[in-house]
């Protein structure tokens, strides 16, 4: 299927797994990874399988809509779960374990819809590379019993990547996300006009076309994450300009261009 015979075993023991499930639903973000899943699971099982979205304020609107378009395009049968700030006590208060109750929340919600749809097995799109930072949600998803078959097969990132990009998946190069409330420091409470603010924030700088990125929101101020080498961009006349009006116009009062460079997970550095 593609170069490298550990590589192609890790996709042959992938659809075993996933054959083995009769009947699946997946959590669908349109993600790099759970695209794959996904798509995988529709050449296996066929029309045995669901996608299942789930929308909130934390979750940005142009991810809803590539999920709905991936969907469509292939034919697979898709449901969203709809979710407010208040149907995750706890959440809005941001706690080390923020991704712990979400998770836990959603994931059983998840369930239940997946139940209620017939499907035998639900499961989710992390990856190896998942186990080496700190993810608390990774317990959650434990606890409710969702399968994790990508880290099952033992796939990490890249080797998605270079899969997605053999299957044809739009989705192969798609720069990482995670959702927003991730741009929170622990303990700032996340109010709807905050996930708000960083939303139109990200938005306004792919427009820009800048690909990876996050805007972290301390208060009124943004710092915004770039690469190393798109930090000279971002400092050419016109586009520092532009960054500035448009998350001034977007809720924050300050601006600033964290040196550091964009990195996941920048709001664990505060943890011990």
């Amino acid at each position: 299927m593609v170069e490298g015979k550990e590589l192609e075993e890790k996709y042959q023991k992938l659809c075993r797994i996933l054959e083995s499930c009769g009947s699946l639903a997946v959590a669908f973000s349109s993600g790099v990874d759970s695209a794959f899943l996904l798509e995988t699971a529709r050449r296996v099982l066929g029309d045995r399988l669901l996608a299942l979205t789930a929308t909130g304020p934390w979750f940005p609107v142009r991810e809803s809509a590539e999920a709905e378009e991936f969907c469509l395009k292939r034919g697979i049968r898709r449901k969203t779960l709809a979710l407010t700030i208040q149907d995750i006590p706890g959440f809005a208060e941001n706690p080390a374990d923020r991704c712990y109750i979400c998770k836990k929340t959603l994931f059983t919600r998840l369930r239940e819809a997946s139940e209620q749809e017939g499907c035998a097995v639900l499961a989710e799109g992390s990856n190896m590379d998942d186990l080496g930072d700190y993810r608390p949600g990774l317990r959650a998803i434990a606890e409710l019993n969702v399968r994790s078959p990508l880290r099952e097969a033992g796939l990490y990132k890249e080797e998605i990547r270079l899969l997605s990009a053999h299957l044809g998946l739009e989705t192969a190069s798609k720069p990482s996300y995670a959702c927003l409330a991730s741009r929170f420091p622990y303990g700032d409470r996340i109010t709807r006009e905050g996930l708000k603010m960083v939303e139109e924030g990200e938005e306004l700088l792919i427009r820009l076309g800048f690909r990876q990125m996050r805007v972290r929101i301390h208060g009124n101020l943004a710092r915004v994450e770039l690469p190393q080498a798109d930090m000279a961009d971002a400092l050419k006349y016109g586009t520092r300009e532009a960054i500035v009006k448009g998350l001034k116009d977007a809720g924050f009062t300050y601006v600033s261009l964290d040196l550091a460079g964009y990195r996941t997970g920048s709001m664990n550095e505060t943890l011990a």
